[in-house]
Formats: C-alpha cells, structure tokens, sequence
C-alpha cells in the first residue's frame, strides 16, 4: 500500500482525508484500504523518511499535509522498476499499471509492463500443471460434487490468468509500438 500511496503523493500533496478519497473513488477496484489501514502505511512511510507533513488548522481542526520526498521518489522509482511481487498477483500488477503514467522513461514502462507478462505466464504455467495433476485424480462418488465446484473454481482461476495475459500482453506491445515510432 505505501508504494500506491507514494505514487498518489507524486501527484501533489495530500491529506490522509484525500488520500482515502481517492482510494474510495477508483484504486479500490483493484486495492481495498480502510482508514486505519491508510493511517498506518503513513506512519511507517514517515518513518522510512519517503514522506513528510506539515501541520495546519482548517476549519478549527488540525490537518496534516502530506508529501513526498526524495527518498519516498527513489523508493517508488525502485519499485517500479522491480519484479511484480507479492501474493496477489492481479493487486500487484494493476497497482503498477495505475502508476504507469507517473513513469518517464518509455523503456522502463515497457519493461514494467513485460515484467506483469511474464508474471502472469509464470502464474498461469504453474495453474496449468496443478490442473493437469487434478485431471489425473480418481475421485471417489461421494465427493464428484464437491469436486466439480473445485474444479470450476480452478477454471475461474485459469480463464481470468489467460484473459490477463492476452491483455497485458497486447498493452505491452502497444506500448512498444508506440515508443518505437
């Protein structure tokens, strides 16, 4: 959450209040936050030194203001540039491609985007070989049921990975067409 919230403050200055606004009116299709949650990665951006705030009073109540800073730059520069991590794949890659625009450099947004492809392919592979091992099992009567919304389950999980292939895929070869001529 700290890097979507540093890629937000490259952007300009915000309030906590703002910062929650925009994930309520847009990141939160892909990255749910509470307050609390906002609150915290702030803290501990402060304390990395990636962001600071000046206090004020609007309205009679006391605000913070927050902004990035050169190391808060550096670090959303450095995770830009580095492999898609994490447990949610789909999280990880469409935070990076919210923030692509943020990224000069026409190369770097190619190689952000061929990173997600390749990601994507790795995850898709490995689901792939876990279906061909269940395909392989005998299952026993009394659990078929069971078995087949498993099952579907699973092919939810490698028709939305194919889907996401084919599209980011095609994105990344846009992008490369396009900075190419």
């Amino acid at each position: 959450m700290g890097n979507v919230i540093l890629g937000l403050l490259l952007l300009g200055p915000q309030t906590l209040y703002s910062l929650n606004k925009q994930f309520q009116q847009g990141i939160s299709l892909f990255y749910r936050a509470s307050y609390g949650s906002l609150q915290s990665a702030l803290r501990s951006l402060l304390a990395k030194g990636h962001v600071t705030f000046v206090e004020g009073i609007e309205g009679g109540r006391n605000k913070k203001t927050y902004s990035i800073t050169d190391a808060g730059r550096d670090a959303f520069d450095a995770w830009m540039r580095a492999p898609v991590a994490g447990g949610d794949l789909e999280v990880a890659a469409l935070s990076k491609l919210f923030h692509l625009g943020l990224v000069d450099d026409d190369a770097t947004r190619a190689d952000v985007l061929d990173d997600i492809v390749a990601a994507i392919g790795r995850e898709l592979e490995a689901l792939e070989r876990f279906s061909a091992e269940i395909d392989a099992l005998d299952v026993p009567g009394e659990y078929r049921r069971v078995f087949r919304y498993r099952r579907a389950t699973l092919d939810y999980g490698l028709m939305a990975h194919r889907a996401g292939l084919e599209w980011f895929a095609a994105l990344a070869e846009e992008e490369r067409r396009r900075t190419a001529g």
